[in-house]
């Protein structure tokens, strides 16, 4: 997807998300029932970052044209004052700090997340630095069992030839 189209269906669904945490927030009797919305408005948002800091596969003059650099501008603050509506509503109805907890949660679940992905990275390496440490070690005791067979057989025809056959 294109960064345009991209910031356009971020900012699309980081509105619907707005709308749906508005008209659900009187009842909700939890976070958790506002949730996806939530959820929703985190990748609306994100998408509007992503296109905003995109910069390959856009044309030279469309990345720097006045209309591309104001819609990305817009666009951010639009998801961005969303995103403090959100944090208004949610603050108000469960309780301050509310939403700063919400975003602690995330930020550590996200960076848990790429701990993992790095340690299980750190592992497949190592497993396959082991894997090519193996092999090179068959490699080795094939080369030396051949090179064993080889003289071998050498041997037996050296001793064939001097016994007379």
């Amino acid at each position: 997807m294109e960064p345009i189209s991209t910031a356009l269906a971020g900012i699309a669904l980081v509105q619907s998300a707005v709308a749906g945490i508005k008209s659900a927030i009187g009842t909700a009797n939890d976070i958790g029932a506002i949730a996806g919305q939530i959820d929703a408005l985190f990748t609306g948002q994100k998408q509007v970052n992503e296109a905003r800091n995109k910069k390959s596969g856009v044309g030279i003059t469309d990345q720097f044209g006045v209309g591309s650099v104001a819609r990305e501008m817009i666009d951010a603050k639009l998801a961005a004052e969303k995103l403090q509506e959100v944090a208004t509503m949610v603050d108000m109805r469960f309780g301050h700090g509310t939403w700063k907890g919400i975003l602690v949660e995330r930020q550590k679940r996200i960076q848990e997340a790429k701990e993992a992905a790095l340690k299980a990275k750190r592992k497949a390496l190592k497993e396959h630095e082991e894997m090519m440490d193996n092999v090179k070690i068959g490699l080795g005791i094939f080369f030396v069992l051949a090179v064993a067979i080889g003289a071998f057989i050498l041997m037996m025809v050296s001793v064939a030839k001097a016994v007379g056959m």
